[in-house]
């Protein structure tokens, strides 16, 4: 299990929930795993009624399947939402790129160029739960960049049927290519070419069409049929 630091700021309820979901997206909890209560709130030091609430909404968002008798499982990997969200996340981040090639700071290329640079060194080193995350700390800063937070939590519910599949990428996929579509997008907003940078978002996104069957045929125990 992935031991995620607590925010001074946040609820049991808020923390119960951002717990979840960055052990379902790094598969820490498989899809098709059965949760124990007990001792998911006992990890987290907190009661049961706040992990409860934190489930209700992942339930919501379909990344939870609740069993009347049996209990709470992490849904299996959903082929159509996995789509509808990386369709989501196409159109946002196209629109958010756009703004931060116009409006980039040189602080900000650096902070960018510095996160790559962290990602090429995980990638030689093949350290797949390093990459995930700064390829995620990577797409976020474009949205501060844009001035765009508020969005990128917004859509964070629905990402996760993605996400996963991209965990799953990290580890399947031999010729990860990710950490070089990340290179080509931060020259495009440096050179504050916004139909490249778009173009190059939109292909980035779409690598799980050519990834997606390599990724099923791998771990078809983690999909619904």
């Amino acid at each position: 299990m992935i031991n995620v630091e607590r925010i001074p700021s946040e609820s049991n309820r808020e923390f119960a929930l951002r717990f979840l979901r960055s052990n379902i997206v790094t598969l820490e909890l498989k899809p098709g795993q059965f949760l124990s209560e007990n001792e998911l709130a006992a990890d987290m030091g907190i009661s049961r009624t706040p992990l409860r609430e934190a489930m209700i909404d992942l339930n919501k968002s379909h990344v939870i399947e609740t069993f009347p008798q049996r209990g709470s499982m992490v849904s299996l990997i959903d082929s159509k939402l996995v789509e509808e969200s990386r369709f989501i996340r196409e159109v946002l981040d196209t629109a958010v790129v756009e703004i931060a090639c116009m409006v980039a700071t040189p602080e900000d290329i650096m902070n960018l160029e510095a996160n790559i640079k962290l990602q090429e060194f995980y990638l030689e080193n093949y350290v797949t739960d390093k990459l995930l995350s700064l390829d995620n700390d990577f797409h976020r800063m474009i949205y501060s960049i844009a001035d765009k937070d508020s969005t990128y939590e917004m859509k964070s519910g629905m990402m996760i049927h993605y996400d996963r599949v991209r965990a799953l990428s990290l580890v399947t996929v031999k010729d990860n290519k990710n950490v070089n579509d990340h290179r080509l997008i931060l020259e495009a907003i440096k050179n504050k070419n916004v139909e490249e940078a778009k173009a190059l978002t939109k292909k980035h996104l779409s690598r799980y069409d050519i990834d997606k069957e390599e990724i099923k045929k791998a771990y078809p125990q983690y999909y619904k049929e």
